[in-house]
């Protein structure tokens, strides 16, 4: 069904296209010079005007019908969700993992995450060493 009705809208859109072109327009179009060309008696100016007017008119509703029909059909089968429906389930972020993770009692800062360091390499309880002040110039 859907593909019978992309064959039935491209050729609607191809005769749009053509009838579109056939139109007479101010700055001259495919009907160069006085109103197309040889054809002398054919269709006078105003009929020819009045039935590529109407033949655009029920093109482009055809092409619009086609159009609505194509979006319902391509969403028929399709079932609605939403972009949460991926999200995980707990709503706690995810705890991180290697040297910026946050330590047991879950306080995480940077000052708390090097005294954990410290400790570590250094033993348990030892104190980081003070700096000793800078020795006077002598004289």
């Amino acid at each position: 069904m859907q593909n019978v009705l992309i064959v039935i809208h491209l050729i609607i859109v191809i005769a749009l296209v053509g009838v579109v072109l056939l139109q007479r327009s101010e700055g001259g179009g495919l009907g160069m010079g006085s109103g197309g060309g040889g054809v002398g008696g054919f269709m006078t100016g105003r009929g020819q005007a009045n039935a590529l007017t109407r033949a655009t008119a029920i093109l482009a509703g055809a092409f619009f019908l086609t159009s609505i029909a194509l979006a319902i059909l391509a969403n028929q089968g399709r079932t609605q969700r939403s972009i949460l429906d991926g999200a995980p389930a707990s709503t706690a972020p995810a705890a991180p993992t290697g040297p910026s993770a946050p330590n047991a009692s879950g306080q995480g800062g940077v000052l708390d995450q090097l005294r954990q360091m410290q400790n570590q390499s250094g033993g348990g309880g030892s104190q980081p060493p003070t700096p000793s002040a800078p020795a006077a110039p002598q004289q």
